[in-house]
């Protein structure tokens, strides 16, 4: 096991810990705020000839430190991150399991980092290390997801999902399941009832139209506006849609 000041990084596995404790403890315990940087800490293969003292690139933005027993340690701003520091919580704080195919193009990585480093351009550097700690984060929380899966949690976490993008026509299985972390074959595995995800998506936007035109305040709204609030491409294609379903067109449903 290596050792970092305030942290034990053991082979195969990654620890993900926030800067800024107070922000960090506010976070987890939902609130507002989120720590200005996150580190990843990695154990891994590292290039011979790194100083005893160790090596480190400073960015703004990112910095990179590695130690000659085989431990890196990669800091970003958390704003820079295109995955919240909310959604990051299975990771935080704890070691995870990292797949040796992913510590290899990690230390890959890293070890071309630090050849170039004298020829490189800067900024163009840091946009590669926050671009590899996404890889990493993104890699990592999927697999850990998968781990600890629970096919009935994600199955609501699904369903919760498209509830909240029903009106976005282009909703389908591949942007579920990116936004889930997992896979498009997992995605479909939770709805293998008999009604696959673009049933699944088709029945929910028919509930919704069902309950907007049965309700008495909506009275004045179009069946246009009515479609495109459910995700229809078209009021033709919506009233073609649900009559398919329900037996009757979206107007002789209102009017019973």
């Amino acid at each position: 096991m290596a050792r970092l000041p305030g942290v034990d990084v053991e082979g195969g596995f990654l620890t993900v810990r926030a800067s800024g404790a107070a922000a960090a403890k506010a976070a987890l315990n939902g609130g507002a705020s989120a720590p200005e940087h996150l580190q990843l800490l990695l154990r891994c293969t590292v290039p011979k000839g790194v100083p005893a003292t160790g090596t480190a690139l400073r960015f703004p933005d990112c910095s990179l430190h590695v130690l000659p027993v085989g431990v890196v340690m990669l800091t970003v701003a958390e704003t820079r991150l295109t995955i919240g520091f909310g959604e990051l919580k299975p990771l935080m704080f704890q070691p995870v399991p990292v797949d040796a195919a992913l510590r290899s193009v990690f230390s890959g990585a890293v070890a071309h980092v630090l050849a170039a480093a004298h020829v490189l351009d800067p900024h163009g550097m840091a946009h590669h290390l926050l671009g590899l700690a996404e890889l990493v984060l993104r890699s990592a929380l999927r697999a850990e997801l998968d781990r600890v899966d629970s096919p009935a949690a994600r199955r609501r976490e699904a369903l919760e999902y498209m509830r909240e993008h029903l009106a976005d026509p282009t909703l389908g299985a591949d942007r579920i399941a990116e936004a889930l972390f997992i896979s498009r074959r997992r995605l479909y595995q939770l709805f293998d009832d008999g009604q696959g995800v673009s049933e699944r998506i088709r029945g929910l936007r028919i509930d919704r139209a069902k309950a907007l035109l049965a309700d008495p305040a909506k009275a004045a709204r179009g069946i246009g506006e009515i479609a495109r609030d459910c995700g229809f491409v078209s009021a033709a294609h919506f009233s073609r849609t649900f009559r398919q379903v329900v037996g009757r067109t979206p107007s002789e449903f209102r009017g019973r």
